[in-house]
Formats: C-alpha cells, sequence, structure tokens
C-alpha cells in the first residue's frame, strides 16, 4: 500500500520509514516530492493539529493515496512558547534551520538555566481520499542549552537536551531519537490505524477508535 508523507523533508520521510519498518507494515512510504506538480499547503491554521489535517487531506485527495502529515515545532518557556507553529519560518525565511536556531538563541541569550525549559510538540494526522481523518500527538520535554552542539537530527536538535539526558537531540543516534522524539511519539500512535488500513488493503474509510495518545 502506498502512502504519502506530506513533506518534502527527506529527514522525516526517513524517520517514518524506520518506525514502520520496526512496526514490520507492509507499506511504500513516499514524501511529496514523487508528485512534482503537486503545491505545497498553506499552513493557515492556528493550531499544530490543524496545520496537519490541512496537509494531510488535501495531499489524500490529490494524489488518491492514504495521507500523512505532521505539524510540529518548538515550544519554549522564556518565549511565551513561541516560536510554536512558526518554528519552520521563525527567522522569516521557511526551512532556514540555522537562522531559525540563532535567532532563538539570541533571544534567549541573557535567560539563566533553570529558565530555559523548552518542549518539542508534534501533532501527526493521517486521511483517506475519502475523507476520513485520524490526529494523534506527542510531546518531547527538555531545555535548551546556550550553543549548538551535534551533527544529527535537523531544526533545533542541536540545541534541545530532553529531560533526563545530557545529550543535545542531535548528539544522539537517530534510533535513540525515535525512540523519544515528539515526531516518532505521534507517528508510532499512528501504526495502529495504518496496520488496520493494510489489512482491509486501503480501502477502509472508517479510521479505528483509540489510537489518539
Amino acid at each position: 500500500m502506498k502512502v504519502v508523507l506530506a513533506t518534502r523533508n527527506q529527514h522525516k520521510v526517513a524517520e517514518l520509514r524506520r518506525i514502520l519498518a520496526s512496526a514490520h507494515l507492509d507499506v511504500e512510504l513516499v514524501g511529496t516530492d514523487e508528485f512534482p506538480d503537486l503545491p505545497d499547503v498553506p499552513e493557515t491554521g492556528s493550531t499544530f493539529a490543524a496545520n496537519a489535517l490541512l496537509k494531510a487531506h488535501d495531499v489524500a485527495r490529490r494524489t488518491g493515496c492514504i495521507a500523512i502529515a505532521d505539524d510540529s515545532g518548538l515550544c519554549v518557556d522564556a518565549l511565551n512558547g513561541m516560536p510554536g507553529i512558526l518554528s519552520a519560518r521563525w527567522a522569516g525565511s521557511h526551512g532556514d534551520d540555522a537562522a531559525n536556531l540563532a535567532l532563538v538563541l539570541a533571544q534567549i541569550a541573557d535567560v539563566p538555566p533553570q529558565r530555559r525549559g523548552a518542549a518539542f510538540h508534534c501533532a501527526a494526522a493521517v486521511a483517506t481520499p475519502e475523507g476520513d481523518e485520524r490526529v494523534v500527538e506527542g510531546v518531547l520535554a527538555g531545555s535548551l542549552t546556550e550553543a549548538p552542539r551535534g551533527e544529527n537530527g535537523f531544526g533545533y536538535d542541536p540545541i534541545f537536551v530532553p529531560t533526563g539526558y545530557v545529550l543535545t537531540t542531535a548528539e544522539l543516534t537517530p534510533q535513540e531519537k525515535d525512540a523519544i522524539s515528539h515526531r516518532g511519539q505521534a507517528f508510532r500512535a499512528l501504526v495502529p490505524v495504518l496496520r488496520d488500513l493494510c489489512a482491509e488493503g486501503g480501502t477502509r474509510t472508517r479510521m479505528p477508535e483509540g489510537t489518539a495518545s
């Protein structure tokens, strides 16, 4: 069964592929790069869940495939929960990881360590071409460093230390990050939904209940 992940970010595609493989799901996962004419979906929602649903429904309708979409971001205590849904374009240009990270660090430069709490939030949605939907969420709490560390991961990973860890998420291996990450939590919560759809050959139009985290 082909499933489209509504992103051109190959890091996200690889992450979900690892999770689906570990769950032994026979799913062909592709990103929207497989559909060159597919337009980007404006993230006009006011919450992570709303944006994930917008993208999942649009991609499912346009491709005729089951679609998964996520919206995620960093919520910093000292910034009153921002950048939040604006995380990917916090510095003004969408997807400029280095600029976004540098701006957050500059904005909290004078904040003491005990007040540098933050959390990664993720909402993941799955939608069928028939219009059915499910949304699940994941949260990873932690704190922010004073300078980037690590070469793995992407986005704000080099400045985020999960609670109970001393390494940033960019210093963890991909497998270690998958096990605790906000996106990993949300994607794993979608596995029962996808397993049910696989069992029905991708034709089921009602999602199973009880899979939201």
